[in-house]
């Protein structure tokens, strides 16, 4: 939003120099879910862009130069130390109740001590040379910060044994090589702008401007977290959540904005996108709040007519995929069809989703009547739904009351007629056992009539009465 708010670039950079937690096909599946949310890249590893490669592990070489330079100009020194000292000095630290730390060791060895490793090929690493004295800066959230850095930490690690880098230098370099103007990211990662902004002076490269946002939590105030399994896109996909109504719980939930209405699409964020009222307090995420922000946003779909297809389309594959060879009547399957389900339960459904549930299983698949459900009917109830059945080719509800006056049935059961109708065709056809759920505007708008029987299916009479009815 900050990049098309001031007409800038959007770059994703794959950061994926820690080979031990390489996930194959994350990459990919990182873009195609940026592309659904409708805010895709302008430059990255798919796309491409002029100051590619755009994946870290492709640029170990210019990783390496840099590292070399710091090297040469006493900047960064080769630390021999085994991964078994560097524990015992953890251990140490902590049982003393101290915050673990490097010792530094190694930034005294002696030319001669470290020609000798070298040529032995000891594994090493380079570290950083820490400094006292970083610059404070401006943060574009924070204000002015500074941390002496030096003072609470070890020389850090820019580049592995591996030959791949840390974090702290493949950030630096790609953001020089691509010319980054702006970088925004977490708030945990305030603490080490000033470790990267002396790595820019040591490199003798101009910094970027920085701006660290509010961290997004749990509504109980727990960090959000890659383990919990339902705040992945992909979850989030086959739930029916929209990509808008994402995006805007997010913003709405945080800051940076002149309003905070419900229903805001993107380029209305952008709009109204506004830095200086970005706020240093953690957002609070409630996703319990997503259906409703879907349900607004849902509206809006289907009320757009090139949205509204695409509602379609996601529709008849979920449809499919629920029901499969149940949906006999491949009518259900028809966009003109599921465009009239879609307008009639607008505003009551939160995502379409919904409409594969067994709540509207009736819309897509044939219901039957068990023996039980049958046996349950009484012979007055049976009559009425036979005369039903007969008539139904006939177009005309008068001629079935006609009948009912001719068989002298009550006054009662032909002023309840129309009434037992109504609930016979919503309520046993939806397999709803409830009359308080019945709505005849559903029963017209998707094109259940009691005067289409000649137009549609009628399930035939069963050896034990009949099984229904059914009209679309």
């Amino acid at each position: 939003i900050y990049a098309k708010k001031y007409g800038g670039t959007f770059i994703l950079r794959m950061e994926d120099t820690d080979q031990s937690r390489l996930v194959p096909g994350a990459a990919e599946s990182i873009e195609d879910m940026l592309e659904w949310a409708g805010i895709p890249p302008d430059e990255s590893p798919r796309g491409g862009g002029q100051y590619g490669p755009y994946l870290q592990s492709q640029r170990l070489s210019l990783y390496s130069q840099a590292a070399d330079s710091l090297v040469q100009t006493g900047k960064a020194y080769h630390c021999f130390c085994s991964q078994q000292r560097l524990e015992l000095l953890k251990r140490e630290a902590l049982r003393s109740g101290q915050t673990p730390r490097y010792d530094n060791r190694c930034r005294h060895l002696r030319p001669d001590q470290l020609e000798e490793k070298l040529d032995q090929k000891v594994p090493h690493v380079i570290r950083f040379r820490l400094e006292s004295g970083g610059e404070p800066f401006n943060d574009l959230v924070f204000g002015w910060n500074r941390h002496e850095v030096a003072q609470v930490e070890g020389d850090p690690v820019v580049l592995k044994a591996d030959g791949f880098p840390t974090y702290h230098l493949a950030n630096v370099v790609d953001d020089h090589l691509m010319k980054v103007s702006h970088v925004l990211r977490g708030s945990e990662w305030l603490i080490s702008t000033s470790k990267h902004l002396l790595l820019y002076r040591a490199l003798g490269w101009k910094p970027p401007v920085f701006g660290h946002l509010p961290l997004l939590l749990n509504r109980d105030g727990s960090k959000l977290s890659k383990r919990q399994g339902d705040i992945y896109i992909q979850s989030f996909q086959r739930s029916g959540a929209l990509p808008e109504a994402l995006l805007d719980i997010t913003t709405h939930c945080g800051s940076g904005f002149n309003s905070n209405r419900v229903g805001r699409k993107m380029e209305e964020l952008i709009a109204e996108f506004n830095p200086s009222k970005i706020t240093t307090h953690s957002a609070l995420l409630d996703l319990d709040k997503l259906p409703e922000f879907n349900r607004i946003h849902l509206q809006q779909r289907i009320d757009d007519a090139v949205q509204r297809d695409w509602l379609v389309r996601d529709l008849q594959g979920r449809i499919q995929e629920v029901y499969g060879t149940q949906v006999q009547d491949q009518d259900v399957l028809q966009p003109d069809y599921i465009t009239r389900v879609l307008h009639l339960r607008k505003g009551h459904i939160s995502s379409v989703s919904d409409l594969v549930s067994s709540e509207y299983s009736y819309l897509w698949v044939r219901p039957s009547f068990s023996d039980q459900q049958m046996t349950a009917l009484s012979s007055e109830t049976q009559h009425i739904a036979t005369l039903v059945i007969r008539y139904s080719y006939s177009d005309s509800v008068l001629l079935m009351s006609q009948s009912l006056s001719e068989n002298d049935m009550t006054v009662s059961c032909v002023f309840n007629f129309f009434k037992f109708i109504f609930y016979l065709l919503f309520n046993q056809a939806s397999q709803l056992r409830t009359n308080s759920y019945f709505q005849p505007r559903l029963l017209q708008n998707s094109g259940l009539t009691a005067c289409s029987g000649a137009e549609r299916q009628i399930c035939t009479l069963s050896a034990r009465g009949f099984d229904l009815a059914t009209f679309r």
